[in-house]
Formats: C-alpha cells, sequence, structure tokens
C-alpha cells in the first residue's frame, strides 16, 4: 500500500468530520440533508459514530458531504 496522497480523507477520523460539518452545517441541515435519525432526533456527535461505523451507506454519505465542504472551503 502506498500513501493516498490524492485522498483528502486520508488520516481524517470519522468525529473529526462529523464535528467539522456540524460547525459548519449545523445539525438541521445534516439532518435534512442525510435523513438518518441520529441527525434528526437528539443528535450528538457519540450517537453519530456509534451508528455511521456500524453503517456503511450512511458514513458515505456523510464522508461525501464532507468532501463536498472541502470543496467549497477552498
Amino acid at each position: 500500500m502506498g500513501i493516498q496522497t490524492n485522498n483528502p480523507l486520508h488520516g481524517v477520523k470519522l468525529e473529526q468530520i462529523i464535528k467539522d460539518l456540524v460547525k459548519h452545517y449545523g445539525w438541521e441541515y445534516m439532518g435534512y440533508t442525510i435523513k438518518i435519525r441520529c441527525f434528526t432526533h437528539d443528535p450528538s456527535i457519540k450517537s453519530s459514530l456509534k451508528f455511521l461505523r456500524t453503517t456503511p451507506w450512511a458514513r458515505t454519505k456523510v464522508e461525501n458531504l464532507y468532501l463536498n465542504y472541502l470543496r467549497n472551503k477552498s
């Protein structure tokens, strides 16, 4: 395996991704954009991490939102 220089998610923890997205968008927008209960009903970092670590399709959606955030940020 080589260094993943072209992968902006490499080395970024899921917790940091959620924190950055919440800081930028807020829980309400995230719940509107990605319709998962851990974003819409009593959202927290802990509940989101638990759900996203066991649900690949939801994690993929969060990672894609994060990639869009990074693209728009620069």
